[in-house]
């Protein structure tokens, strides 16, 4: 009787500890949760207030009255729909051009044996150690030569060639994929391409989500590089766009936030409904860098 009662004692003991771990685990995340949100809570409350509230003392975190206004003010103040336009044309451009150069290539490294090919995969990865800064001077330099500042082709045409942590992605994906598929192909007639656009292509949907969605985040955050090739504001991308803003308006802070929420809307929104590929793609990756 007595040690029925122990082991029940022990249970609840038990019970309790892993409902107290369970507790303290869903606090913590939620504390993390709310300390990352901080920056983007103050954006969204900055965006809705007057210009009395921007600058009071001691800081007000909930706009009394709520200024909606302010985002249709921000957004006609200057052309944001231009600045839209080109960001989204670049980033579907840049977007497509890595999706498709990159899982070509890949292919190429993880389905072909030929002479040189670690080599020229490892010569490849070596590319991921070069400071971008040190590529700022020739890429301007050649890209003057050819006449091609104060255009997009800066931005887009090297796109068409992959890069370096994509290809290595997809290679990585590629390798967990049996090669009994190629094989079974080629026994019914199937060339390389066939292979790849019939068989490969539909396979690898989540890396490619995940490329897109790492691709459509770093061009549409992109700074530097439509700072130095662009130069006539009816080529402005969005964050060239807010840079501009911020030094025609910076006492304005009010407005300067509210085209901020709205510049981080469409990362937001592709994020959210590629999700599912991009954390597929992500943990799939893994067992595939592991088999390779």
């Amino acid at each position: 009787m007595e040690t029925a009662i122990d082991l029940k004692q022990i249970q609840a003991r038990q019970l309790f500890l892993k409902l107290s771990m369970r507790v303290f685990i869903y606090a913590m995340l939620i504390l993390g949760a709310l300390f990352i949100f901080i920056p983007f809570g103050w954006t969204l409350s900055t965006a809705l207030k007057t210009d009395q509230q921007v600058l009071a003392y001691p800081p007000v975190w909930i706009p009394s009255p709520v200024v909606w206004e302010n985002f249709v003010k921000a957004l006609t103040i200057r052309p944001f729909h231009i600045y839209y336009f080109n960001t989204f044309l670049i980033a579907f451009i840049c977007v497509t051009a890595q999706v498709l150069s990159s899982s070509l290539v890949a292919y190429g490294f993880a389905r072909f044996r030929f002479p040189g090919r670690n080599l020229l995969f490892f010569v490849l990865l070596s590319t991921m150690m070069l400071p971008s800064n040190l590529l700022l001077v020739p890429r301007f330099i050649l890209f003057k030569t050819l006449g091609w500042l104060d255009t997009f082709l800066p931005l887009t045409i090297p796109h068409f060639f992959g890069s370096a942590f994509s290809i290595f992605l997809m290679r990585q994906y590629l390798m967990g994929i049996p090669l009994e598929l190629d094989e079974a192909a080629k026994i019914d007639g199937a060339g390389p391409l066939r292979v790849y656009s019939s068989i490969i292509f539909p396979l690898v949907r989540p890396a490619l989500g995940a490329i897109a969605v790492f691709e459509f985040v770093s061009v549409w955050r992109d700074f530097m590089g439509p700072l130095i090739y662009l130069s006539s504001e009816k080529h402005y991308t969005v964050s060239l766009g807010l840079a501009a803003f911020k030094s025609e308006f910076f006492t304005e802070w009010n407005l300067f936030m509210a085209a901020a929420v709205v510049a981080m809307l469409p990362p937001l929104i592709v994020f959210f409904i590629a999700q599912k590929y991009f954390i597929s793609g992500a943990s799939l990756t893994g067992s595939g860098a592991s088999k390779g």
